[in-house]
């Protein structure tokens, strides 16, 4: 499947700014981000996530606001271009399927929106890539709620968009629900490569899939850069909470079949973690959280601890009376330790320090 004909150039952005006011709440943002690949847009529930994007799509019309998208102005002091016709993708928390429309019939009518001069996306390209064709004839009353967000997020293709809106698709799912779908998210990205804003709270989903991150607090932009290093700034609450994790994105280089581990080389080093086999070449994404790194002086080669990494610390700052968090440079990837305060103490952590940073195979994400 070649979806070039879909692809923003190297220097495409994104760039917006709004000011405006609701009773006892202020959005003043100030964006420019990557046209490509997915930026998420993080922050705790009043933050203003969700006002944000809907500025962005036009849903809600505010005087002072500027957007231009990959070349294009949506809106600046006297340009006002309405919703149906900036070319977004819009997906919303709950999938708002038509109830009397088998799937199908949903998926065309996003379809038949768009002139057939202007479709660059195929029926049978949205069906494909969210595993759609055994649900076509059913009702949306017979599917699981991940199945009605897939169809949604099909729908949101099936217009062609420039831009893909997604408003925490997977709120309203359990866990497993989640992990069903996350893969056909990524498959989305992949494939395609229509640039995504997607509003998240939840750490898991942000690690798997932006690329960027913009952190909202208080209706105004506390930190906005690239995901890596983003996650790993010990200035950002992000890295303060229990379930703290950096990303690390590497390169399967061998599969042990008796032990069913993968052997991943990233920039910095490799990582042994339980997987399900992959070729070797297969681009894979890790979470590491900050919980499962411990730290010794010395190399131990005699411990039940696969992953040994040499690296140096770059900041320390404590959390807490009790713990202390821990900012790494494995070679040019961040890493981040959450130990005791006693710990550090003990063995002299403290910016320059070279040591070894010991992770349990089994607590790597992938």
């Amino acid at each position: 499947m070649d979806a070039a004909h879909l692809r923003p150039g190297a220097d495409a952005r994104i760039e917006a700014c709004f000011r405006f006011a609701y009773p006892g709440f202020t959005l003043e943002v100030e964006l420019d981000l990557p046209g490509r690949g997915v930026t998420a847009l993080f922050g705790p529930s009043g933050s203003g996530k969700t006002s944000l994007l809907r500025a962005l799509a036009g849903l809600d019309r505010h005087r002072e606001g500027y957007v231009r998208v990959n070349g294009a102005l949506w809106q600046d002091d006297v340009r006002f271009v309405p919703p149906h016709r900036r070319a977004i993708g819009y997906v919303f928390q709950e999938s708002n399927l038509f109830a009397h429309l088998d799937v199908a019939g949903n998926l065309r009518f996003g379809w038949r929106r768009i002139p057939p001069s202007e479709r660059r996306i195929a029926f049978e390209e949205a069906v494909e890539l969210l595993g759609l064709a055994p649900l076509l004839t059913r009702l949306p009353a017979r599917l699981s709620g991940g199945e009605r967000q897939r169809v949604a997020i099909a729908r949101a293709l099936l217009t062609s968009p420039r831009l893909l809106l997604l408003d925490e698709p997977l709120a309203s799912l359990d866990r497993e629900r989640k992990a069903e779908i996350l893969p056909y998210l990524a498959q989305v990205k992949r494939t395609l490569d229509i640039p995504m804003l997607y509003v998240s709270h939840a750490p898991e989903e942000v690690g798997r899939l932006a690329d960027h991150l913009v952190l909202l607090e208080g209706g105004r932009v506390r930190a906005s850069g690239p995901l890596q290093e983003t996650l790993a700034r010990l200035d950002l609450p992000l890295a303060c909470d229990e379930d703290a994790a950096v990303v690390i994105e590497g390169a399967v280089v061998d599969h042990d079949a008796t032990y069913a581990l993968l052997t991943v080389e990233f920039e910095g080093g490799t990582l042994l973690v339980p997987h399900r086999q992959e070729p070797p070449g297969t681009k894979i994404r890790l979470q590491v959280r900050a919980r499962d790194v411990s730290l010794a002086l010395t190399e131990h080669a005699d411990s039940s601890l696969l992953n040994r990494l040499p690296a140096v610390v770059q900041e320390v700052r404590a959390l807490d009376a009790a713990h202390a968090l821990v900012r790494l440079q494995v070679g040019p990837t961040p890493l981040l330790a959450r130990i005791t305060r006693r710990s550090a103490e003990a063995l002299g952590v403290r910016p320059g320090t070279r040591l070894w940073a010991q992770i349990k195979a089994v607590a790597v994400l992938s």
